[in-house]
């Protein structure tokens, strides 16, 4: 029977092919598999974090260890970050073509070489290759993540749980900074600091790659693709973990009522990136082009240029990693504090107002000139763009159809690491000519854009279903 508010009729969705799994997730409470996958998921995503702020904290010593120009640096810095662009358009689109827990396993496998061969770099261009390399593996890490914990977790906990992997994650940010700063003036065995750094991003990756073996498939995307035995006898392992107990069921939407089970139909569906250019997704996927070029300025603009804007403050390099270090502790931090508001609070506006707030301490940030006050608006920036990062991953997930989760999250996010390359090409020499604080104009002026996209063309996702909240007859509406 379809849908109806008061009297009037609302049409079937399209979409609801995929309820029977859906339903049954989201009346599950937490299991302890779906703990494991967001303690597995979350440890891949501290090697993710590692890895991506691993050739910014190290800029200075390898600097001086190959002779870098100022010509090469911008391309030592952009390599990892192009691989990943490549990595998240290719290896993401895998995940909704073969499916998440694949795309998890490839991705690791070529992370974990690649950052391991860098360990051996003898000049500039074999280091070179081998983070554009390892930057390929670890491409479609994040949206994996948010696609794969998406999947798998209940509508009223999904969040939260998002939220945790994150912090775990979030954790290798510091991790980075502080084990720079003990080992890239020392040699063990005869051998640099800084290589074993590599050595513990790759041997960090096959022990993940290990963990996730376990996994099980997302049993959303087994039953889109009509694998449905499959999806039965997986979501049937959570039951019997959950032994029994159940959520209440939840609502088709915020105003929409079910009077009855809506009709299931198998409408023809588009699949593939084209399907996100055009109605109904085409706004929601233009949304997030805009979103990523701009968030990229501030989140990983703020996070790899910091050991460079400490330099040019005048402090020695082992102080600006340590300082480094010290502000990166905002990342978990931040992370954890994101625990009880993602929930809380309507995702859209808390994606807007973190983004706000990041101008504000950014800008704080680049006019401090002392010690305590880099320390504390480092801290603080750090701290609430980790809200805003847990937020907008739980989102970017959220506002497309199981059938296009991986691609559309993937394929927009590529777009990150695109400007993420880009931006030591543009942001270097505005700080070298400019000065501290043109940098973080820059910064400022993109949240803003950032603010304004997300909340003229953001839907509403908290607590709501995922079916609901891509069912194609109200997208857009």
């Amino acid at each position: 029977m379809p849908e109806t508010r008061g009297t009037q009729r609302l049409p079937e969705s399209p979409l609801l092919t995929t309820g029977d799994v859906a339903e049954r997730i989201d009346q599950l409470p937490v299991t302890p598999t779906q703990r494991r996958a967001t303690i597995a998921v979350g440890l891949g995503l501290f090697f993710e974090f590692y890895e991506v702020f691993l050739t910014g904290v190290l800029t200075s010593v390898l600097v001086g260890e190959f002779g870098l120009t100022k010509a090469e640096l911008p391309l030592v810095l952009a390599s990892t970050f192009i691989g990943m662009f490549i990595g998240a358009l290719v290896l993401g689109r895998l995940a909704d073509r073969l499916g998440r827990r694949g795309a998890f396993l490839l991705n690791l496998a070529v992370y974990s070489v690649f950052s391991l061969l860098g360990a051996f770099s003898m000049n500039a261009a074999w280091l070179v290759v081998t983070r554009f390399l390892a930057g390929v593996g670890l491409g479609a890490e994040l949206p994996l993540a948010d696609t794969y914990l998406t999947d798998l977790l209940p509508a009223r906990r999904r969040g939260k749980y998002i939220a945790c992997a994150y912090t775990i994650g979030f954790i290798g940010v510091p991790v980075v900074g502080f084990v720079a700063h003990s080992l890239t003036a020392t040699t063990w065995i005869g051998i640099e600091g800084w290589r074993w750094m590599f050595v513990i991003g790759g041997v960090g990756g096959f022990i993940v790659l290990l963990l996730q073996r376990g996994l099980p498939e997302s049993p959303r995307w087994l039953e889109s693709v009509g694998r449905t035995k499959e999806a039965d006898r997986i979501v049937s392992r959570l039951e019997a973990e959950a032994g029994g107990a159940a959520e209440p069921p939840l609502p088709a939407t915020e105003t929409v009522t079910t009077e009855a089970p809506p009709a299931r139909v198998a409408a023809p569906r588009r699949t593939g990136a084209r399907a996100l250019l055009v109605p109904p997704y085409n706004k929601r996927t233009a949304m997030m082009l805009v979103f990523h070029v701009f968030q990229t300025i501030g989140y990983y603009g703020f996070g790899t240029m910091v050991p460079l804007v400490l330099a040019a403050k005048g402090y020695p390099v082992s102080e600006s990693l340590l300082f480094t270090g010290l502000t990166y502790l905002g990342y978990p931090i931040g992370s954890a504090l994101s625990l009880p508001l993602v929930e809380r609070f309507e995702r859209k506006y808390l994606v807007v107002a973190a983004g706000l707030a990041m101008a504000v301490f950014g800008v704080a940030f680049g006019f401090s000139n002392t010690m305590v006050l880099i320390l504390v608006f480092g801290f603080l920036y750090t701290a609430v763009s980790n809200v805003f990062s847990n937020a907008y991953h739980i989102y970017q997930a959220e506002i497309f159809p199981t059938h296009l989760r991986s691609t559309a999250s993937s394929g927009t996010y590529a777009l990150s690491r695109l400007v993420t390359a880009a931006m030591p090409f543009v942001l270097v020499p505005v700080l070298a000519g400019a000065g501290v604080g043109a940098l973080f104009a820059i910064v400022c002026a993109a949240m803003v854009v950032v603010a304004v996209d997300v909340t003229a063309l953001g839907p509403r996702t908290t607590g709501l279903r995922l079916e609901a909240v891509n069912n194609e007859s109200f997208v857009g509406h």
